[in-house]
């Protein structure tokens, strides 16, 4: 009878193994030679006096006609030099620096919306690194393609700590899940970190960002965006188009901002999303309750390692996907151990959550 209990993880495995045969489906892109698009890039920022010089000075090497973008930084009420740094910065002629007329990321790239010259626009945070040739592949993609929304790869880069090889793995497996899904036509996931979209398509898909929420300035667009079946919604794979942003430096700032990111689950309109949030927390309370009552039942210990081999199969194969096609196949030495922790790195994030909530309400 506790053997049918293992029918929670159907739902996960059969998700999982539809963004892995999708995954199979995904070929590089390599980009033509003189895409001319004026571009909007659009830099939503506060206290990021230490990043974003080095981020305007990649910006500024880009394999790009200077004539042919613009750079809007927007200062989010930065308490440290963050203004007077990309003020100073002169190696950009398109670059201009302006105040988010309210508070917050959502608030931030509205106003550089509002004040791009671009129709079509990409943000990028402060600590994203790039390669020279990423706005050239970015903005050629899009004129082969004409989409009005397009997810660019991010890759986290850390130490070799236990700690920073856990946040690469979840991270790829977020990538993994992002790329897949949006190849099968149904995205669920992006990251504002390294998204492209026209400013038509922010403009009538803008509206309800759920400004009460301090994350999902990305996700909760794409949902908008996603429900327009006039508007493309594509995936951008290669290597040339990816930034790359640092692991979290400590344990309580990981689980923060994880908090902030499960904080919007509540809001999200995208069955599909849904769908996947609720089967992940299913077989993760499984496999928590499972391993806690296997302290006292031998019974519950074996139900613990047949839901481990379960989730492990769908997560092994998106994972080993993912890792190669990002260049990181050496992560996979700590998948297993991994799929140990991730259970109760979940459930910690949750409580993390609720005792924000319930310090903040």
């Amino acid at each position: 009878m506790h053997w049918i209990i293992l029918g929670l993880f159907i739902p996960y495995i059969y998700i999982l193994l539809k963004v892995y045969r999708n995954l199979l489906r995904i070929k590089p892109y390599s980009s033509p030679a003189s895409p001319q698009t004026f571009v909007t890039i659009i830099v939503p920022c506060r206290n990021e006096e230490i990043n974003i010089r080095e981020l305007l000075g990649l910006i500024a090497l880009q394999d790009y006609p200077r004539e042919s973008f613009e750079v809007l930084v927007v200062d989010d009420n930065s308490g440290d030099s963050t203004r007077s740094v990309a003020t100073g910065f002169t190696g950009l002629p398109g670059l201009r620096v302006i105040e988010n007329e309210g508070r917050g990321k959502k608030a931030a790239i509205r106003a550089g919306v509002r004040q791009a010259s671009g129709n079509l626009i990409i943000t990028v945070d402060a600590d994203s690194r790039m390669e020279r040739s990423w706005l050239k592949t970015i903005v050629s993609f899009y004129e082969q393609e004409i989409p009005g929304m397009i997810i660019c790869p991010v890759k986290l880069s850390g130490d070799r700590s236990f700690f920073a090889r856990f946040q690469e793995l979840e991270f790829l497996s977020l990538q993994g899940i992002t790329a897949g899904s949006a190849t099968a036509g149904n995205p669920v996931m992006c990251n504002g970190a390294n998204l492209g979209f026209t400013k038509k398509a922010y403009e009538d898909h803008s509206k309800d960002l759920h400004e009460e929420l301090i994350s999902g300035d990305d996700i909760f667009l794409l949902h908008s965006v996603k429900h327009d079946k006039t508007v493309r919604i594509l995936w951008l794979e290669s290597e040339n188009a990816t930034v790359t942003t640092k692991t979290s430096p400590s344990i309580a700032s990981y689980l923060s901002q994880r908090a902030r990111w499960i904080s919007k689950a509540g809001a999200y309109s995208d069955k599909s999303t849904r769908m996947l949030a609720l089967a992940t927390l299913t077989v993760v309370l499984f496999q928590f309750s499972t391993l806690v009552l296997g302290i006292f039942s031998m019974n519950s210990l074996i139900l613990f390692a047949a839901g481990y081999v379960l989730k492990s199969v769908p997560d092994y194969l998106i994972l080993n996907n993912t890792s190669a096609r990002y260049g990181k196949r050496s992560l996979m030495r700590w998948f297993f151990i991994s799929q140990l922790v991730y259970p109760l790195y979940v459930l910690v994030v949750i409580s993390a959550f609720i005792a924000g909530k319930n310090r903040n309400g």
